[in-house]
């Protein structure tokens, strides 16, 4: 009877379970995000479930995942409500964040219940009050947000995007394993809208996506419309006002690819409000552990040999002249350096032994693991934590990833390309594995002539090279056959060093002075770099690329540059640049506004030395980096094309 009883209970167990969860096997890139999003549930949810879960997701993990709640009925929702105050005498050493541990509420809620801990410390003695919170249960109605959608032919992100009155961006949160180009067949998430909401597209018309930094007096310029002209096109904006990624219905005669609006630098140094002093914390691997002090000479060759340690030391440099250069304004700071070593268990001791919860930001880790165990531990206390020289795995809502999307990189140079007014041919060369990004710009470029790299004869794989014959369609050798047609631009995509050698060299000889050739590349990689390639013929072939960063200009040296050259002897790298940069652009923001979150609105542009930043927050997430730069080869300098 009681095995009965038993194997009864598992059947009435696992059906109960099997009604209300699924399972789903990870896939190589998922993230827990991603994951949440395809399912329509969060991320604590999955985390609820799945407590093992730790670090980076492994593929053919099997996660358990809870049915989504976007359904019509009534779904129990759980909120705090505030019922009174207790009172709390300050001990000797006692901080926030142990008297947030002890009563199980935040630092955030205690501060709004003591305003006074905005502009002073903590003291011995003050008695604080702490709020007390009862929970409360109520029903509430969801609506099926979301429906499936098949593309149709012709129709791309943009027009699907339009379709639907959302943004492209908002369609790629929607689906995150998205594809760059989209093919007719394609199933997306889509917003559950009624058939008769849905926006018809209009062969007779254009359609834009709007731009970071562009208002209706930009979008005049660039279209010689009005706003009332574009509201009339475009009802909802009326409703809405202009969104970034927004997309909109212009008329058939407007030219999508003129001029490129840019955004304004903001002068952060004549905002400063906040002198309060600022809690930076330093976490990078400096690895002291393997210098040997007894040895100077080993510990030059481990410097001198050593990358990691290289670029470490330069970002310390240009970190430190940031503190001296922020104290001449008035900005005082509370600089905690930490050496993670590169590793995860020491990570976890600096957390274990260090109280963060009222730190304005902490800058590192390097290593992925790292950051995301600093990331998801200060995530609780709301402390900004900083990916300075890496992309985190995760964008958590408390950090801000200061190197743009690889996405936004490309985007930026098509738009580039496509603001050019000038009459253009465009070619795109390139190898067998990048063929998708070919395929990409094909979509975007619909007059565009499509290269690729030819077989080895022997081996039947790509052999990493093109003939003469190959560009004589577009670049013919008989002089009678040349016309005119202002420029040509050159996209070449590969990762292939012979490749893009092989290319750059054909592309050089084929150069004539009414015939101009632009070399362009949607990622800038080692391929374009080495002794195979010669900078002569980049600067020949006006090399254009999208980068994180610019070179400064020895021509217009700043008091930066020139200080590091007293001190040290040498210009600074572009870590010593970034870090000077980076640093200085968190403490004048932290002296704007009463923290980073206030001070980080996507209206605020800044450019220092080398790096500008524009931040912008992800829906699913934390603040992500939007400004970046167009740079090209000019006589043999790199310049900034953009």
């Amino acid at each position: 009877m009681k095995k009965f009883l038993s194997l009864l209970f598992f059947v009435l167990a696992f059906n109960l379970f099997a009604q209300n969860y699924k399972t789903h096997r990870v896939e190589k890139g998922e993230t827990i995000e991603s994951i949440a999003k395809q399912y329509l549930v969060t991320p604590f949810d999955i985390y609820a479930l799945n407590p093992d879960i730790k670090g980076r997701l492994k593929p053919n993990t099997v996660l358990i995942i809870p049915n989504s709640k976007v359904k019509n009925q009534p779904q129990e929702e759980e909120t705090s409500e505030l019922i009174g105050y207790k009172s709390h005498k300050v001990k000797r050493k006692e901080t926030l964040f142990n008297i947030s541990k002890k009563y199980s509420v935040s630092i955030e809620d205690i501060k709004k219940a003591n305003r006074f801990l905005y502009s002073e410390n903590l003291k011995k003695g003050v008695k604080l009050r702490i709020p007390k919170y009862k929970t409360v249960i109520y029903k509430k109605s969801y609506n099926n947000t979301i429906k499936k959608y098949t593309v149709l032919p012709k129709e791309g992100k943009w027009r699907v995007a339009y379709k639907f009155g959302i943004t492209v961006d908002e369609l790629e949160d929607l689906n995150p394993n998205m594809k760059e180009v989209l093919q007719p067949g394609d199933e997306l998430n889509v917003p559950n809208i009624a058939d008769n909401e849905e926006k018809a597209i209009e062969e007779s018309y254009n359609y834009y996506e709007v731009l970071p930094q562009e208002g209706f007096y930009r979008l005049k310029i660039k279209t010689g419309l009005t706003q009332e002209e574009l509201e009339e096109l475009n009802p909802e904006l009326k409703e809405t006002g202009l969104k970034v990624g927004m997309v909109l219905k212009l008329p058939e005669k407007f030219d999508a690819e003129g001029e490129l609006g840019s955004a304004e630098t903001t002068a952060l140094h004549s905002k400063l409000s906040n002198f309060e002093t600022k809690k930076i914390a330093l976490m990078l691997p400096y690895r002291l552990n393997k210098v040997d002090v007894d040895s100077v000479a080993e510990t030059k060759d481990m410097i001198k040999n050593s990358r990691l340690m290289s670029v470490v030391l330069d970002f310390h440099a240009g970190v430190l002249m940031a503190l001296d250069s922020a104290k001449q304004l008035g900005i005082s700071t509370d600089l905690k350096v930490l050496d993670t070593q590169y590793q995860i268990s020491k990570t976890r001791e600096i957390l274990e032994d260090n109280d963060f919860s009222d730190y304005d930001a902490v800058i590192g880790p390097m290593k992925a693991q790292c950051f995301d165990r600093v990331a998801t531990t200060l995530r609780r206390d709301g402390v900004p934590v900083i990916a300075a020289l890496n992309k985190p795995n995760e964008v958590y809502s408390n950090v801000f990833q200061t190197i743009p999307q690889d996405k936004l990189l490309r985007k930026t140079m098509i738009d580039f390309i496509k603001a050019d007014s000038l009459k253009r041919q465009v070619v795109v060369i390139s190898d067998q594995a990048n063929r998708p990004r070919a395929e990409m710009l094909k979509n975007e470029f619909p007059e565009a002539k499509l290269i690729f790299s030819r077989n080895d004869i022997k081996t039947d794989k790509d052999g990493y090279y093109i003939i003469p014959e190959d560009l004589e369609s577009i670049f013919p050798t008989d002089v009678e056959e040349i016309k005119p047609i202002g420029r040509c631009i050159v996209f070449l995509e590969t990762t292939n060093n012979n490749f893009a050698s092989n290319v750059i060299s054909m592309l050089n000889s084929l150069q004539r002075s009414y015939k101009e050739i632009i070399l362009v590349t949607l990622n800038k990689n080692n391929a374009f770099e080495g002794k195979n390639i010669d900078n002569v013929h980049l600067s020949n072939l006006k090399f254009h690329y999208p980068s994180v960063n610019k070179n400064f200009e020895e021509q217009h040296n700043s008091s930066f540059v020139k200080a590091y050259k007293s001190t040290y002897g040498v210009s600074p790298s572009k870590y010593a640049s970034r870090g000077f940069d980076l640093i200085l652009d968190i403490l004048l923001r932290l002296a704007t506004e009463k923290d980073l979150y206030e001070a980080s609105s996507q209206n605020i542009e800044t450019e220092y030395i080398e790096n500008k930043f524009r931040y912008n927050k992800a829906m699913f997430g934390g603040y992500i980096n939007e400004a970046l730069y167009i740079v090209k080869y000019d006589d043999l300098r790199i310049v900034r094309a953009k």
